[in-house]
């Protein structure tokens, strides 16, 4: 059973690249060996998206992907990343599926930074419209009970 995604970034200064994730953007994860820094992210989703035609000049080709971060609150999430050096080449704007805006890393890297506009089927249960998480939390969890004197 698939249990999660795996992306990889293509890097000509992978050291540079590894730290940038590490240091500014503050990834989780864990060296795995001889410099493997492996990030570890607790959420993902897949998308497939349309091109026109198979080699499409003015976006992206069949058979090309892209990686994503994605956000609760782009402009806090900004503010952050830019406090700590981490330089945009687009202000955020509005795709309809979400708010979005991109980033360099070292090694020739551009990530679309996103805030979406969709609920992710496995946070639905927690966040059902009109409620907290903390309610839903007291929902799941039955009431403690007393021990008897």
């Amino acid at each position: 059973m698939i249990r999660g995604i795996h992306g990889l970034f293509y890097s000509s200064d992978p050291d540079a690249t590894r730290a940038f994730f590490k240091d500014q953007v503050k990834l989780p994860g864990s060296d795995i060996g001889e410099g493997w820094w492996i990030f570890d992210l607790p959420g993902g989703d897949l998308g497939v998206h349309p091109v026109d035609e198979p080699k499409d000049p003015g976006g992206k080709d069949a058979g090309g992907h892209d990686v994503s971060f994605y956000c609760d609150d782009i402009n806090a999430t900004v503010a952050d990343l830019k406090s700590r050096g981490v330089a945009f080449t687009k202000d955020v704007e509005d795709h309809g599926y979400g708010l979005v805006t991109y980033f360099t890393a070292p090694g020739g890297i551009t990530i679309q930074l996103y805030e979406p506009r969709y609920v992710k089927r496995s946070t639905r249960a927690v966040n059902k419209p009109g409620k907290t998480r903390r309610a839903a939390k007291a929902k799941a969890k039955p009431p403690r009970r007393r021990a008897r004197r």
